[in-house]
Order: C-alpha cells, then structure tokens, then sequence
C-alpha cells in the first residue's frame, strides 16, 4: 500500500511540473510578445529543470524561446559572437526536434533566424579581416558552414583565413574536407547593366537576366565566370604538408597540385624545394632544367631558385643563380642584397678558426692566410652594395653594410665620406 501511494505521489509530482513548466513556456511567449522579453530568461529557466519529461512540442517551444532571447541580445549588441552562437544553436535543436517528431511549427520561423545568424557571421568576418583578426574570423565563418553546409564557399574562406591566422593544422582540416565534398568553387553569375542606373546588377539564373532584357530595363548582358579553386586548395595542402615536414605525403598532393597548375612555377618552386630538403638532388637538377626551359628569363623565377638553392645549403647554385637573376635584370635589389649575405656567411666559418689560433709561427702564418681571406671576401661584396646603393640610395641597411665592410678593409675616406652622405 505504501509502494502505491509512493508511485502515485511520485506521478503527481511528475504532472504538476508538467503542468508547471506548460505554464511558464506560455508565460515567456506572452512576455516576448508584450515585449518585455527580459522576463524570459528566468522563466525559461524553470523549465530547464524539467525539460527531459517535456513533450517534443514543448521541447521544441523551450528551443525557439530561447533562440529569441540570445537573438534579442546579439540584435541589441550585447556579447554579439557568443549570442549569436547560441541563437544559431537553439535554433538547430528545433529543427532537429520538429523533424524527428513530424509537426513543424517553429522550424520556417528559425531557418529565417539561421539565415540571418549565417549573414551577421560572415559580415562579422569580414570586419575581423580588416583589422587582422584572423582567427576570430576564421571560427565565424566555420560557424557559418556549419549552420549551412550548402554554402560551402564560407568553408573555403575558413580555410583562407586560418592560413592568415598560421592556423596551419585547422586550415589543413577545412582543405580536406574542402576536397572530400568535392568543392570546386566554380561558377557563373549573369550580369547586366541597368538602364535606369547605369550600374551592374547580377541575376539568380540567365532565365532571369534575359526577362530584364527583354523588357529593355537591362541591356549590355555578360558573363563573370569563376574559375575553379580546386588547384589551390590541392596546393595549398601540399604547401602546409610540406610546413609540417610531412615530406612524403607532401611530394604526393604536390603530383596532383601540379597536374591541375601546370604552369604554376611557385609550386614547382616548392616540389623542387622539397627534392633538395631530401637530398634527391637528381630529381631536383630534373626539375629545375624543366622549369628554366619555360622560363629562362625570368628574374623572379631565379631569384626564388637562389633562395631555395640557399635554404638547402647548396651555396654554389644559389650565387650562380643570384647573379641570373642580375644578369637578366640589373636592377634586382634582393639578388644584390641575397647575394651578399650569401657571400658574408663566409666569414662565420674563417671567424671560428682565427678565433681557435694560438701564437706559434704556424699559427701566425694561418692567421695571415685566414685574415686575406676575408678581405679578399669584403673586397667581393663591395661592388653589389655600392650597386644596391644605386638602385636604392636611400637604402640605410645596405648602406650600414658597406661602412662596415669599409671600416674592415681600412678604407677610412670611402667610410667617412658614405656616413655623411646618408646621415649616419
């Protein structure tokens, strides 16, 4: 008998919060619809309590009301990111619910929250873009994608902006998955000028446009075709692959990378980067034959083979490829200045020994070879950063460079007569 009174309290309790929390879900919609929408919160509140015993109607209620509030705050400024996560949330849980259980009385009302939820995201991004911040963009706009996944396009920016950001392992995420949808980014838009205005306007289908031509409000009727992205998305995994030092992996995507920008030489650049970094030289040499034959006058392209050539320590082909890069273009200020750090980082090895010598007659002789050595290498450089100072003569680190290299090669006059000339 006490079993049965307990079970019947124990559903007593049960129906009165049910009926308590029908109750406050209905108060919280009159206060919304009073406009005294600061009254929600706490009522809302009560029912979460109870929430799990709702019904998936009253679930549903609970989610749209809740979605209301944080949309209200972000609408009125306040902690504008964080509202609008939780509005966008709130609504995808209705959704969820009213899909599951088949009535939808919330779900049209929400999707118009999510669309504008989606809008402020991306304007919000965009803003965060103009002032650097980056990473705060990139989670706005993976926030939109998720809301969304139609519109993949705010994936790809995602993607654009952790790289801005050095994002590296989240950028490499969103261009994966870029490539598991099988996103191209590829389109067309209609476009045509309006009479009335002057200005261009962009149309939803060709069907669209050629009604406003017709109708003679539009005419001059073009076609803005975007190319597709998929070859920089499939080079920009390689690129990171390669930042990670995941080489095989990276010598892969980078085949693929290729065959979809053949003639993207900055990526043969970094394939040809990646042949040197492990030691495949037969490779690289291959490479690098192929790439000068599309382009052996091309300063640029030369310049950037020295700088590779550099950062793997293969000095030889670095300096004959800095001096190309001069020889087809005289005025190429970063040979000049690459060339002569190139040649100066001669001199740290020459240090170490003169610095390791002792005061014997041996030492002394070799003390002497090592010190013409290195005027024999100040000596060298003179002429690229007298030349750098022509092209640029308002260049202060060249021209700090060369009172240096003076003072060591005792050329007192040419010294006081540069550092009065720039100031210094």
């Amino acid at each position: 008998m006490k079993a049965k009174n307990v079970l019947l309290a124990s559903a007593l309790l049960v129906s009165v919060a049910t009926f308590a929390q029908k109750d406050q879900l209905k108060a919280a919609e009159k206060a919304i619809k009073k406009g005294k929408i600061e009254e929600v919160p706490d009522l809302l509140n009560q029912v979460e309590s109870v929430l799990a015993n709702a019904s998936d109607a009253e679930k549903a209620q609970y989610y749209y009301l809740r979605e209301t509030v944080y949309m209200d705050a972000a609408d009125k400024n306040v902690d504008v990111d964080k509202n609008l996560s939780l509005a966008a949330n709130a609504a995808k849980e209705v959704i969820a619910i009213e899909k599951k259980s088949g009535k939808q009385e919330y779900t049209a009302e929400v999707q118009k929250v999510i669309s504008k939820v989606k809008d402020k995201l991306v304007t919000g991004a965009i803003a965060d873009s103009k002032v650097d911040k980056y990473k705060e963009g990139a989670e706005k706009l993976y926030e939109a994608y998720e809301l969304d996944k139609k519109d993949t396009l705010n994936l790809y920016y995602a993607s654009s902006f952790k790289l801005n950001a050095k994002d590296f392992d989240g950028a490499l995420s969103d261009l994966q998955e870029l490539r598991k949808i099988h996103f191209t980014g590829k389109s067309k838009t209609y476009v045509a000028t309006s009479v009335l205005t002057g200005k261009e306007d962009s149309f939803a289908s060709k069907e669209d446009r050629d009604r406003m031509i017709k109708l003679k409000t539009y005419d001059k009727p073009r076609v803005e075709v975007v190319d597709s992205k998929e070859g920089e998305i499939v080079k920009n995994i390689a690129l990171i692959l390669v930042q990670q030092k995941k080489m095989e992996e990276a010598k892969k995507v980078i085949v693929e990378a290729r065959t979809l920008n053949p003639d993207d030489t900055s990526l043969a650049m970094t394939e040809a980067n990646l042949y040197l970094e492990t030691k495949d030289f037969v490779s690289y040499k291959k490479l690098v034959t192929e790439i000068l034959a599309k382009k052996p006058n091309d300063a640029d392209l030369l310049f950037n083979l020295g700088v590779v050539s550099a950062t793997a320590k293969n000095l030889a082909d670095a300096e004959m490829y800095y001096n190309k890069a001069i020889e087809v273009d005289p005025k190429y200020m970063n040979a000049y200045i690459n060339l002569v750090g190139l040649k100066l980082e001669a001199e740290t090895p020459l240090n170490a020994e003169m610095n390791k010598l002792g005061t014997s007659d041996k030492d002394n002789k070799r003390y002497e070879v090592l010190k013409a050595e290195k005027k024999k290498l100040y000596q060298s450089v003179v002429p690229l950063l007298v030349k750098g100072l022509e092209i640029d003569p308002t260049n202060k680190d060249v021209a700090n460079t060369l009172i240096s290299v003076y003072g060591a090669l005792e050329m007192s006059a040419d010294k006081k007569a540069l550092k009065e000339k720039m100031g210094l």
